[in-house]
């Protein structure tokens, strides 16, 4: 009995343990089913509305919200593969201009478009470097898919509502996508990198429009070992906290008609290569960049445009320079009307609530730098057509206070008769008191030259942003025929011998600059081509010469009117009277005369551009030597071939090269030297004046050592010797050899003791020529860019002043232990073993197989 009870017991303790089991299986089912349910609210995907409420949101473009919780921009997207364009740029600078990240400097603009795959979203950028223009749209999509393209970011989806989503955006904002680490790796600044923590968005300049979303973020740079510039213009040199802009803008329509780029004319291009083009046409395509202008009534003469161009002036800039920028700017209307545009170009002040990165404005903006450094004109481009979409000038400060610098020093001399009758604000004639005149002078004249310079660089720079490239051989020709060109300050020298800057920079656009506006912005009903033709060749049948930065900049340049900073048809005649210049201002220059609280250490400040006032027209003058006269043309356009300069012409120049380093040239007073004191402690040694090899002091044979150089490198610059061995065979006069000997012998000979007996300043400036005349033989003799004549030629010299064939038996023991000194130094350079390897002497082959293969 008992025995059954317990069978029955465990029989019925199994059923209960099988149902707690089933019961247990029941419920794990049930808590699955419960989470796999609250797996699936989780994963869905909440509404915008949902995603953005208690947010602030912003309409525009692309409508956006700020999250003031997590401190993000969620940006809404509704049309996927639409292409717009995407610019970065800065919106505060470093302050320096040798590192160049300025405030308002402008990235590279992009055609980009959103594209979604599952929840990623891609910012994709199109290459439109490599096009197919046709409608057969696999032959479109042969060369798409035969290039790359570039995926510049990538988010992921917050939110969706039908077919617009939410994005977060954040990261782009705060990355650095201007590339600030790199420029400052690759100027020695420093090993930086983008700190998160100390990066966020700047809400305060992010704004919506119809056309235009403008989204902003604050990003700080951490690094160590920051270079001499960080340290000059960073308060933390270690972070280095910039904002950076990104715009995001409503491609043009289709209406715009690009036009193809001239060789002969000044406009900026865009370039690409079109597979679609036929076998027997050109693969590169070049089209000029130009704002959209268009004739009210295009039948008329004179018409004016449907939708004007209008840049502004930046606000921030003090009222004298304010007037000045506008007033500059606007002169390019001139040129608009006479390309058949009436009032077509305005210049206004910016609104004092108006971003000046907004891509809705074209701006002139104001910006300051720790040193001077270059202005420059940018523009964002639509990169499918060339269509300016904005303008963007960028104007250092510190310019104009250099300017003012250089008037002051060129008048520090006495104040001369005509000065005092005349009022010093406007030359009008009229009486008044000596002293007041004094002073108004002092003031006014130096600021009013600069003003004039500032209006000449305004249009300069705006002419950039409407399409247009240098012209430096518009100084040559007519009277100052274009803006374009790099003007020098005309100082004439009146029949009293005095210096008159009444002249010194131009008013008003020049013929060339109406050439350039005629060929990029008339407006034609048909035969476009023929027209553009007949504005170009009109030009050259008037003198206008074209030579732009390629046959200006390099050192052996060869275009004789191809020049920076220069005036005057002749160079040669425009050398001579600079130096003229140059000697009256020197013997004139009275450091009392400098603006009040000047200290004396800041006399060299003014004396170093006096000192240095020829450079410019030494570069031109040399430019002769080895010149060759040419213009930009076409086979089938009224081909004209190059000819060398005459040799006449080129002696002429290097007589009057030669004549610039004559020791007396360069000699300065000893009232000028004893008026020079050291920097005081407070003050850092300024880049701006001459250096020394004497320590603190002011040190005149490294002034005369400065000075030499500057000629020297253009009488023995290798690439103009090289044309002379070519330019030989049409006139034997110029020969290499004997072209170099002479220069040497010529040089040697004027800086000899007996040229100054009595002068000890002369004697010592007469070494310091001599031994740069050495030093530059050197040069050409271990430069392997240089031609096999023109080693051949600095061989032999240097030989002659290793036998010390000039020295003179009744020399001074200084004077013999100098030519000892360059003997020595020349037989070192003749006895050693061949410098340069013959490697170096093997030029570049252009490409074997296959045969145009460009990327070499």
């Amino acid at each position: 009995m008992l025995t059954n009870t317990m069978r029955q017991i465990s029989i019925l303790a199994s059923i209960l343990a099988f149902a707690v089991v089933l019961q247990s299986a029941s419920d794990l089912r049930a808590q699955e089913k419960e989470t796999k349910e609250d797996s699936k609210k989780e994963a869905a995907i909440p509404t915008i509305a949902e995603k953005v409420e208690g947010m602030q949101s912003f309409d525009g473009y692309f409508p956006f919200y700020w999250d003031a919780k997590t401190g993000a921009i969620l940006m809404e997207i509704s049309q996927w593969d639409r292409e717009f364009l995407y610019v970065h740029s800065l919106a505060t600078g470093l302050g320096s201009n040798p590192v160049g990240l300025d405030r308002g400097q402008l990235g590279d603009e992009k055609v980009v478009h959103f594209r979604r795959i599952g929840p990623k979203v891609l910012l994709i950028h199109r290459n439109l470097r490599f096009r197919a223009i046709t409608d057969n749209k696999l032959e479109r999509r042969a060369v798409q898919q035969s290039f790359a393209m570039s995926v510049i970011w990538g988010g992921e989806v917050v939110a969706e509502t039908d077919q617009t989503v939410l994005v977060d955006v954040t990261d782009l904002l705060v990355s650095d996508m201007h590339g600030v680490v790199e420029t400052l790796k690759r100027n020695e600044q420093g090993d930086y990198s983008l700190d998160d923590k100390r990066s966020a968005v700047y809400l305060a300049n992010c704004k919506g429009f119809p056309e235009n979303t403008e989204l902003e973020s604050t990003l700080t740079f951490s690094g160590s070992k920051p270079g001499n510039y960080v340290q000059q213009t960073t308060p933390t040199p270690n972070a280095i906290t910039l904002r950076q802009h990104h715009s995001f803008i409503k491609l043009p329509d289709d209406k715009y008609k690009p036009r193809k780029y001239d060789v002969r004319s000044p406009s900026i291009f865009i370039t690409f290569a079109d597979y679609a083009s036929p076998l027997n046409a050109e693969l590169q395509q070049r089209w000029i960049t130009r704002h959209r202008l268009i004739k009210k009534n295009p039948d008329a003469e004179l018409s004016e445009a449907e939708e004007p161009i209008v840049y502004y002036v930046d606000a921030g800039a003090p009222k004298q320079i304010q007037q000045a920028l506008v007033e500059g700017a606007s002169w390019w209307n001139e040129a608009f009307e006479a390309a058949g545009f009436k009032d077509a170009f305005e210049v206004k002040l910016l609104p004092p609530d108006a971003d000046p990165l907004d891509v809705r404005y074209n701006v002139i903006q104001w910006v300051h730098r720790s040193t001077r450094g270059w202005s420059y004109g940018g523009s964002v481009i639509d990169p499918r057509t060339g269509e300016i979409i904005k303008g963007h000038v960028t104007l250092g400060s510190l310019r104009v206070r250099q300017d003012q610098l250089l008037v002051q020093g060129l008048q520090s001399g006495p104040t001369s008769a005509a000065d005092r009758s005349r009022c010093a604000c406007c030359g009008i004639g009229g009486i008044v008191e000596d002293t007041t005149l004094a002073a108004m002078d002092a003031e006014s004249k130096p600021l009013d030259v600069a003003l004039a310079r500032i209006r000449q660089l305004s249009a300069h720079e705006v002419g950039h942003t409407l399409g247009f490239v240098h012209n430096f051989a518009a100084s040559t020709y007519g009277d100052r025929e274009s803006v374009m060109d790099y003007p020098a300050p005309r100082v004439k020298i009146t029949d009293e011998g005095e210096l008159d800057l009444s002249d010194a920079y131009g008013v008003g656009i020049g013929e060339w600059d109406k050439v350039s506006v005629q060929f990029a912005y008339s407006q034609f009903d048909k035969d476009e081509s023929e027209q553009l033709n007949k504005i170009l060749e009109g030009a050259k049948k008037q003198g206008m010469l074209f030579i732009s930065d390629a046959d200006a900049r390099p050192a052996g340049a060869a275009h004789p009117m191809g020049n920076l900073w220069d005036n005057g048809s002749d160079p040669i005649e425009q050398l001579k009277h600079v130096m003229k210049v140059r000697r009256i201002a020197l013997d004139r220059f009275d450091p009392k005369k400098l603006p009040a609280g000047t200290t004396q250490a800041d006399v060299a400040q003014y004396f170093t551009p006096l000192f240095l006032h020829h450079r410019y027209q030494l570069n031109a003058a040399g430019k002769v030597l080895g010149g060759s006269n040419y213009h930009y043309g076409y086979v089938d356009h009224d081909n004209q071939p190059h000819s060398m300069v005459d040799s006449a012409k080129q002696k002429a120049a290097m007589a009057e090269l030669i004549a610039a380093i004559e020791p007396a040239q360069l000699a300065i007073s000893s009232e000028v030297l004893s008026a020079i004191n050291p920097r005081p402690y407070s003050t850092i040694r300024d880049q701006e004046i001459l250096p020394t090899q004497t320590g603190r002091v002011f040190d005149p044979l490294a002034a005369a050592r400065v000075a030499t150089d500057l000629t020297l490198n253009e009488l023995f610059q290798h690439q103009r010797l090289a044309r002379l061995t070519v330019q030989s065979r049409f006139d034997k006069e110029l020969e290499v050899n004997t072209m170099v000997s002479s220069m040497v012998n010529t040089i040697w000979a004027n800086s000899l003791p007996s040229q100054f007996e009595g002068r000890p300043e002369p004697v010592q400036i007469g070494r310091v020529v001599r031994e740069a005349l050495v030093e530059k033989l050197v040069q050409l003799v271990d430069n392997p860019d240089a031609s096999l004549d023109v080693r051949s030629a600095a061989t032999a010299c240097l030989t002659d002043v290793a036998t010390q064939k000039n020295q003179n038996a009744k020399s001074s023991s200084s004077e013999l232990a100098f030519c000892n000194m360059l003997s020595r130094r020349a037989k070192q350079v003749l006895e050693r073993p061949f410098s340069i390897s013959p490697e170096n002497k093997i030029l570049r082959q252009p490409p074997g197989s296959p045969i145009g293969s460009g990327g070499e």
